[in-house]
């Protein structure tokens, strides 16, 4: 059994420590249904109080609910903060490109 120093140091990217682009990895924490923190976020497509559009690194989302606003929105480091009522948490499957290429191509049909 190996017992760890709290005087030794973690390189970063060692496997002790997570290296910047493992932090950037998809995630999300809903606090009450009412506030809603997300890292992983690439871009932001469309918003509004009651419907957010994003993509994140697991693909399309659309955060659904009332009184939605977004308090926060940092995409160099991925992270994004709504406040309102959270009512539906839905990954889409596809990127938004993809998204709205089928919707136009209904659209034409």
């Amino acid at each position: 059994m190996s017992v760890r120093s709290s005087t030794q140091k973690a390189e970063v990217g060692s496997p002790q420590t997570p290296s910047r682009v493992s932090a950037r990895r998809h995630q999300l924490t809903l606090k009450a249904r009412e506030n809603l923190t997300m890292e992983g976020v690439v871009s932001v497509e469309s918003f509004d109080e009651n419907e957010v559009l994003l993509e994140t690194d697991e693909g399309a989302m659309i955060v659904r609910g009332e009184g939605l606003q977004i308090k926060e929105l940092n995409l160099e480091t991925g992270t994004l903060r709504v406040d309102g009522l959270v009512r539906t948490l839905e990954y889409t499957g596809a990127t938004l490109g993809q998204k709205s290429r089928s919707f136009l191509a209904k659209l034409f049909k």
